[in-house]
């Protein structure tokens, strides 16, 4: 059976610029629910439908599956009203590979870092780059990004709220 486990962490700082050239993701949701999503994604001339199950701390089933580049394309315009916009860079380090998300449009001030890992007590080394860790927060997977955008987020400065992780 197919899992994926990751880690996730907001970004701190520019220090992991330059260490990997970014290509643009496009990626739009076809159903958010949180016992599953299904998600259309296209990158360059490639594109992928998504199915994945309900987070169980860091670790859920995940099912990937390549359709024809015209296909998803039809699926982001038609069936897709939530979409994700970002540029993703694919940095290795200590043999782990770290996939920084900036995101832009709707989303644009975020970053994040995710890594996958083989087992959930696996050990890695945290680049200095690292901020907090929101794994367990839902509110920043790109599927909650795509119905509730960051910039939409409250300020805390100014007392409004930020949406209740779901």
């Amino acid at each position: 059976m197919a899992y994926e486990i990751e880690r996730r962490f907001k970004v701190n700082g520019e220090r992991w610029r330059g260490l990997a050239p970014g290509i643009w993701y496009r990626q739009g949701y076809v159903s958010v629910e949180p016992q599953r999503t299904v998600r259309v994604r296209v990158v360059g001339e490639l594109a992928w439908l998504t199915l994945k199950g309900q987070i169980s701390s860091m670790r859920r089933h995940e099912f990937e599956y390549p359709v024809p580049l015209a296909d998803a394309e039809a699926m982001l315009t038609h069936l897709c009203a939530m979409q994700v916009e970002k540029k993703r860079y694919r940095i290795e380090l200590d043999g782990f590979i770290w996939e920084v998300d900036e995101f832009f449009g709707d989303n644009a001030g975020l970053i994040l870092a995710e890594i996958e890992l083989p087992d959930e007590h696996t050990p890695f080394t945290r680049p200095d780059w690292l901020g907090e860790e929101v794994t367990e927060d839902g509110r920043y997977t790109n599927a909650w990004l795509s119905q509730h955008p960051y910039t939409q987020w409250a300020d805390p400065a100014q007392g409004s709220p930020v949406p209740p992780a779901p």
